[in-house]
C-alpha cells in the first residue's frame, strides 16, 4: 500500500507528540479549548461547554509553570515502563489542572504537595522510521 499523495510521498517526521495539545518547536507548551462564555477549560474536543453549555471556544496557551496539587507514586506498570514514577495532577499558574506525570527527580518519595513545577518534555520511545515520540510532564523548579 503506498502512502503517496498526488505523486509525492509525505516526509517522515522526526518527532510527534504524544497528544493532539502538545505542540512542539522551539517553544513547546500545551494548548487548551476554552469557552468563551465562562473560561472553563478542556485538552479534548468539545460541541459545547460542560460547565455552561455554551458553544464558543478559543484556543489558549497554558501557562508553564505549575503547583503539585495531588499525586500518586505507581510502583506497578506495563512491561518496559520504569517503576516507580510520579502520576500527578497540577494546577498551572493560569489555574488549568493538568494530569501529567512529574519527571526529573531522583527519588519519587520526594514528591510533595505544594511544590514548584515547570513544564518539561521528553522522548518517550522512537518507531522504526526513526520518529521519536515526545510527552509532556513537569519538573520541579
Amino acid at each position: 500500500m503506498s502512502h503517496e499523495i498526488d505523486g509525492e510521498v509525505p516526509a517522515i517526521p522526526e518527532r510527534l507528540p504524544i497528544v493532539d495539545y502538545l505542540k512542539l518547536g522551539d517553544d513547546p507548551h500545551l494548548l487548551a479549548n476554552e469557552c468563551v462564555t465562562c473560561g472553563a477549560r478542556y485538552f479534548d474536543r468539545r460541541n459545547a461547554c460542560a460547565k455552561c453549555g455554551a458553544v464558543g471556544f478559543a484556543t489558549v496557551r497554558l501557562a508553564d509553570r505549575a503547583v503539585l496539587t495531588a499525586f500518586s507514586i505507581v510502583h506497578r506498570a506495563a512491561p518496559g515502563i520504569p517503576v516507580p514514577y510520579v502520576s500527578a495532577i497540577v494546577q498551572t499558574d493560569d489555574g488549568t489542572s493538568v494530569r501529567a506525570n512529574l519527571v526529573g527527580l531522583d527519588d519519587p518519595m520526594k514528591a510533595e504537595l505544594g511544590m514548584s513545577l515547570g513544564f518539561t518534555t521528553y522522548g518517550c520511545g522512537t518507531d522504526d522510521n526513526g520518529t521519536e515520540c515526545v510527552a509532556f510532564g513537569y519538573a520541579a523548579v
